[in-house]
């Protein structure tokens, strides 16, 4: 094996297992910047060794056993090696390979351990989001850092700070108590969403869609589901996901281009992924995550635009706006209107949003007055709002396609 054939290797298998690897030693050692350290040392020794070895059979536990035998290395050049070894559950001589075939739940509940302290409150979003695509995702620094547009460095700082907030207000290595779990699990459920949404429709840049950072999310949405299926909201956010991923292949033309929902050609969306959804939307509730699914869910049983049930979305996301009230909701509500009785009953609504703060700089306010305004025939507003829309944009697609609808309306 060549240095670059085991490089491959050591990544594919890094991808596979760095969530439990982390996870498992995080429970060890009580602390997750320490367990990541460890586990790359592990790495490192992968990249020296395979190359001569060859990849072991079971890739994982041999990681482990390596970031293990590390783990009691260093406690035993601590002085109170005795007391850190019983609480980790070795003494001197368990220096060997963990079993391969150790317990599921046991590798479950690390993993959900490791869940809920990457999405802990103490972190701002922004480092939940570092620290999760990080330790769950598998990603490295610069994989992040372009996903989401910003400096490398940038992204090792907010993973570094994260690390150290989790470690100064010691937090727990735990799923937490019964009463905390609701509201923790809405922070990574909301994470999860963040990451899918900003590869489903990035905000900057020159790409409309970012395929990795989708798969990723929905990759840990559904590991999130194998860890708490007596959750429905985990399960409303996988058929959210799953259906909404469905449409990736016919969201974007030839050239790159946005082709927005009603455009498409819905013989390219995903019929495996469409099934899958609608199935985890059976075990779903009535919470955000589901009400959303059950409205993607309306779009992927049309055959054609035309068979879309507008009047069951406008319902949908009436509930919504009742169990999560936000502009972007009204907004939304607006435009399901809009199809279902008409763009003068929606332009109302829409116009009642003009003076909300939180839609201040959102592009897509004037992007949806300037469509219902265009099909009311008003097109010299409507090629306004287009414009506006456009200046407002970050993302450069969206931008080029906002300019041709004003375009449009001469």
């Amino acid at each position: 094996m060549t240095a670059s054939d085991a490089r491959r290797a050591v990544e594919a298998v890094w991808r596979i297992e760095s969530a439990r690897l982390i996870a498992g030693l995080a429970r060890m050692v009580r602390d997750v910047g320490l367990a990541e350290e460890l586990a790359q040392d592990a790495l490192v020794s992968a990249l020296e060794q395979w190359p001569q070895t060859g990849v072991p059979r079971n890739p994982g536990a041999w990681l482990m056993t390596a970031a293990k035998n590390r783990a009691v290395d260093q406690i035993r050049r601590q002085q109170n090696y005795q007391r850190k070894l019983e609480e980790i559950g070795r003494d001197e001589e368990q220096r060997t390979a963990p079993d391969a075939g150790a317990r599921v739940g046991d590798i479950d509940d690390d993993l959900l351990r490791l869940v809920f302290t990457a999405c802990h409150p103490v972190l701002s979003v922004e480092a939940q989001v570092a620290l999760t695509l990080k330790m769950l995702g598998g990603l490295t620094t610069e994989e992040i850092a372009r996903a989401f547009l910003v400096s490398e460095s940038t992204v090792a700082q907010r993973i570094v700070r994260a690390k150290k907030t989790l470690a100064k207000a010691n937090v727990p290595f735990e799923v937490p108590a019964e009463d905390e779990r609701e509201q923790r699990l809405a922070s990574v459920l909301s994470v999860i969403y963040l990451i899918f949404n900003e590869g489903y429709s990035a905000t900057a840049g020159d790409d409309w869609l970012r395929p990795e950072l989708c798969a990723d999310a929905l990759r840990l949405a559904r590991v999130l589901a194998g860890l708490m299926p007596k959750e429905p909201e985990v399960h409303g956010l996988v058929a959210l996901l799953e259906i909404q991923a469905s449409r990736a292949r016919a969201r974007v033309g030839l050239n790159g281009e946005p082709v927005l929902l009603l455009d498409q050609n819905r013989a390219r969306w995903d019929q495996l992924l469409i099934r899958r959804g609608l199935a985890s939307l059976e075990k779903a509730g009535s919470g955000p995550y589901s009400l959303q699914a059950r409205i993607a869910a309306c779009h992927a049983v049309a055959r054609t635009p035309e068979d879309t049930d507008w009047r069951r979305i406008a319902g949908l996301y009436e509930a919504l706006a009742l169990v999560a009230p936000s502009p972007i909701v009204a907004l939304n509500h607006a435009v399901a209107i809009g199809f279902a009785f008409g763009p003068e009953v929606a332009l109302e609504l829409v116009d009642d949003l003009l003076d909300e703060p939180a839609l201040k700089d959102y592009h897509l306010l004037p992007s949806v007055r300037g469509d219902l305004l265009f099909k009311l025939g008003r097109l010299a507003e409507a090629r306004e709002e287009f414009e506006r829309a456009a200046e407002m944009t970050r993302n450069e697609r969206e931008r080029t396609l906002l300019l041709n609808r004003a375009a449009a309306c001469a």
